[in-house]
């Protein structure tokens, strides 16, 4: 199984560097006042990853992080014992006794 996670690994490693190669051009950002920014489009590419990838990835660390904390503090959310069943209720007769 790790022979096949490694196959995958290079394979996505080499597509990604062919994908960088093909398309090793400038990208120009128009930022503020007037202000121009040059980079290799992969470059572009991979920020615009980042950025969509590092807040998801900050806000599942974080609950795991307090779910952690959670179980350290003993608030593990053990369950309540049930109450004891409650006595049987005589019922009274219609005819008095």
């Amino acid at each position: 199984m790790n022979f096949l996670k490694t196959l995958l690994w290079i394979l996505i490693a080499a597509g990604l560097a062919i994908f960088a190669t093909a398309n090793w051009t400038d990208a120009t950002l128009s930022l503020w006042g007037g202000l121009l920014l040059t980079i290799k489009l992969p470059f572009l590419l991979f920020l615009a990853f980042l950025a969509g990838w590092l807040p998801t990835w900050l806000i599942m660390r974080g609950k795991l992080w307090r779910l952690k904390r959670q179980g350290a503090d003993g608030h593990s959310g053990r369950p309540v014992p049930p109450p004891p069943p409650a006595s049987p209720v005589e019922q009274q007769r219609e005819d008095g006794m």
